[in-house]
């Protein structure tokens, strides 16, 4: 019986992984990487680790030969590193911030760890290779790893804060800002607008919730990263996602407005105003941050060129 390829991929994706960026140098100097959740620990003793590249790879030959690699753990905030080394066609090494190791090998700076391995062993598997390295150095800061299941990124730390918020019983509220053929979708009421949220329930999975609420109100919605996590001036807890829509249709939610647009018009919140500034200004390069703090003050973690 012939398997079910696509089907299978989202059954492999519904185990929740890390993400990591594996790098090395071809014979020429240059620096070569992907994006691979195919990653894992194999002994303490000696220390080994293993990786998968895809036969597909246009490095996987110098991967298959390579002499060392290195292995850097995304940490949560990374997104935008993990999407450079699995689609950006051009210098994938002059868009992220890295440094080499003792051997030359380029590990990204940020990562919650990074290993520096020698290739010990290399096996075929079906349409991959596995990668076997032997780790003679790493450094892990402690941060929290980026997670990825069902082809999405998920930010373990911010999902559990706006749980624990949820759970202590403060008035929590989860939303998106769903874009769509460069426009944004906006609530509007008496020419006022905002960004569509929702009152999260004690208990209740904050991304689920904000999936099954566009999908019932008629907007079927791509949840992405984690864009803003901020406390109200009330003590209310808030978290915005980033999100995608294949259709202009808004549904019963309000209207989709060009990102252009956004600076001209009122909004119901100065969060809200801040937050889609923020976002009409970083879809230019497509490198969004994250902000955390509160409706008047934070910060904003980004994760390209050391910002």
């Amino acid at each position: 019986m012939a398997i079910d390829t696509r089907g299978l991929r989202a059954a492999f994706g519904s185990f929740p992984t890390g993400v990591t960026v594996v790098t090395t140098l071809a014979e020429d100097g240059r620096m070569l990487g992907f994006t691979a959740n195919s990653f894992t620990s194999v002994s303490l003793n000696p220390p080994l680790l293993l990786v998968c590249p895809g036969k597909n790879l246009s490095s996987a030959a110098v991967f298959r030969h390579c002499a060392r690699f290195g292995v850097s753990v995304l940490a949560e905030g990374q997104e935008d590193v993990s999407n450079v080394f699995a689609g950006f066609k051009g210098d994938r090494f002059a868009e992220v911030a890295w440094t080499a190791d003792a051997a030359g090998i380029p590990l990204v700076d940020g990562a919650a760890a990074r290993f520096s391995c020698i290739a010990r062993q290399v096996i075929d598997a079906g349409d991959h290779i596995i990668l076997v390295g032997e780790v003679d150095a790493f450094h892990h800061t402690g941060e929290r790893g980026l997670g990825f299941a069902g082809g999405r990124y998920f930010s373990q730390g911010l999902e559990r804060a706006a749980a624990e918020a949820t759970q202590a019983g403060r008035l929590s509220y989860a939303g998106a800002i769903v874009e769509s053929s460069g426009a944004v979708l906006l609530s509007e009421k008496a020419g006022i607008h905002a960004v569509p949220r929702i009152r999260i329930e004690p208990q209740a999975s904050t991304r689920t919730a904000v999936s099954d609420w566009f999908e019932q109100e008629g907007l079927p919605i791509r949840l992405g990263k984690t864009y803003s996590v901020f406390d109200g001036k009330g003590g209310e807890h808030f978290i915005y996602f980033l999100a995608e829509s294949e259709t202009l249709d808004p549904g019963h939610i309000g209207r989709f407005v060009r990102i252009e647009d956004l600076a001209v018009l009122t909004y119901a919140s100065d969060a809200d105003r801040a937050m889609l500034e923020r976002f009409a200004l970083e879809s230019g390069t497509r490198r969004f941050g994250l902000y955390v703090g509160d409706s008047n003050t934070g910060y904003v973690h980004t994760s390209i060129n050391g910002a």
